[in-house]
């Protein structure tokens, strides 16, 4: 995930992403890096569009809440609709239950 971090900073930075500088930000905060895990960061985000993933990303969790929460609110039945067993059914449906 560090790997990852450091193209996300360099992207906040408005610094370039390339093997240099990614390999700086990890030296800086202690981190032992691999030259080829580097390289294989900078060559799957060549070309990446951080400004349009970060908006996704963060614009994703607030679609799927206010999307489930009429989808919660319809499956759950209201205080005034009576569910058709009475006291003494319920309690023989529990008298089953212990043999």
């Amino acid at each position: 995930m560090e790997y990852v971090y450091s193209a996300l900073l360099l992207h906040s930075a408005e610094k370039e992403l390339n093997e240099a500088n990614v390999t700086k930000v990890l030296e800086a905060v202690g981190i032992k890096v691999e030259a080829g895990r580097v390289k294989a960061l900078v060559a799957a985000l060549d070309g990446a569009d951080f400004a349009a993933a970060i908006e996704a990303a963060t614009a994703a969790p607030v679609a799927v809440a206010a999307g489930a929460a009429p989808a919660a609110a319809a499956a759950e039945p209201e205080a005034e609709e009576e569910v058709g067993v009475t006291e003494d059914e319920a309690a023989a449906g529990l008298g089953a239950l212990f043999g």
